[in-house]
C-alpha cells in the first residue's frame, strides 16, 4: 500500500476525528442556543405577535433553516468524529472525510451570514456540497475497507 492508503487504527482515527467532535459539539450547542432565542422571540419577547406573524417567511424562515442545519451538521460532525475512531478506513480518506465534514459547517453559518450580513450564498453551496461529499465518501470508504 502507498503512504496514506494504510488503514488507520483507533488512536490515529481519534486524532483525525477529534476536530470533528470538538467542532460538532460547539456548533451544535451554538445553534441549539439559537433555537432557544427563536422560541423567545416568537413567544415571549416584546412584539412577539408581529414576529410570529412573519415566522414562516423571509429572515425568520432562513434563521430557522440555519438553526436546523447547524444543529444537524454539528451532530453529523460528532458522528463522523466518533466513527473515525471506531472504523478502520484509509488514512487519506479519513482526512478528506474529516475536512469535508468540517467545511460542511459553512452551510448553516452561510445562511446566517446571508440573513445578518447579506453575504453571498456561495458559503451555503460550498457547505452543502462538502457535507454531502463527506457522507458519500465515508460510505464508499466503509464499503471498500470491510472489517476483518
Amino acid at each position: 500500500m502507498k503512504n496514506g492508503d494504510e488503514l488507520i487504527d483507533g488512536k490515529e482515527g481519534m486524532a483525525i476525528g477529534r476536530k470533528n467532535l470538538i467542532a460538532g459539539f460547539w456548533v451544535m450547542a451554538s445553534f441549539m442556543f439559537l433555537g432557544f432565542a427563536l422560541v423567545y422571540l416568537r413567544d415571549f419577547a416584546p412584539g412577539a405577535a408581529e414576529w410570529a406573524a412573519q415566522y414562516g417567511t423571509g429572515k425568520h424562515f432562513e434563521t430557522r433553516l440555519a438553526h436546523v442545519h447547524g444543529t444537524l451538521f454539528g451532530f453529523l460532525n460528532i458522528v463522523i468524529g466518533y466513527l473515525l475512531f471506531q472504523i478502520r478506513i484509509c488514512r487519506k480518506g479519513a482526512r478528506v472525510i474529516s475536512i469535508s465534514a468540517l467545511l460542511g459547517l459553512l452551510m448553516p453559518f452561510g445562511i446566517l451570514g446571508e440573513v445578518t450580513l447579506g453575504t453571498s450564498p456561495i458559503f451555503v453551496l460550498v457547505g452543502a456540497g462538502s457535507m454531502t461529499f463527506s457522507m458519500l465518501l465515508f460510505g464508499f470508504a466503509i464499503f471498500e475497507h470491510k472489517q476483518a
